[in-house]
């Protein structure tokens, strides 16, 4: 399971919302193992003022927030990390220096899913990668 919030300047991320998600979901089932069927993802769109962030980053400025079932190792998050660095570049024209990504993980057993605590589901896909 993962979910995952888009955070970027509502002019970046207008139409392209799409593409973005394509992306993102595409690294996901690559590095993690996430079936295809599995993408949960929301835009927050801010407005210029609402989104201070360094002068060393341009107005395409986006932060990644996954949030998923601990269990995958180190290298795996990395693999991800790398992975939405080289796909925003290459795809969308998001510079790596303009992607800031944290993942946070929590067990199953906090979260509640289609009416049932998390580590009470039966998955079709492996967690532990």
């Amino acid at each position: 399971m993962a979910q995952i919030k888009i955070y970027s300047r509502r002019q970046n991320l207008a139409g392209r919302q799409q593409a973005i998600s394509d992306t993102l979901h595409a690294c996901v089932t690559a590095a993690i193992g996430l079936p295809a069927d599995k993408r949960f993802h929301r835009f927050i769109s801010l407005e210029e003022e609402d989104f201070i962030h360094p002068s060393d980053r341009s107005p395409r400025y986006t932060i990644i927030e996954i949030s998923m079932f601990e269990g995958r190792t180190t290298e795996t998050k990395k693999d991800l990390i790398r992975a939405i660095f080289g796909r925003f570049e290459k795809e969308l024209g998001i510079a790596p220096q303009d992607v800031e990504i944290t993942i946070h993980e929590s067990p199953k057993a906090n979260w509640g899913i289609r009416g049932k605590p998390g580590d009470e589901l039966s998955l079709s896909y492996k967690v532990e990668k």
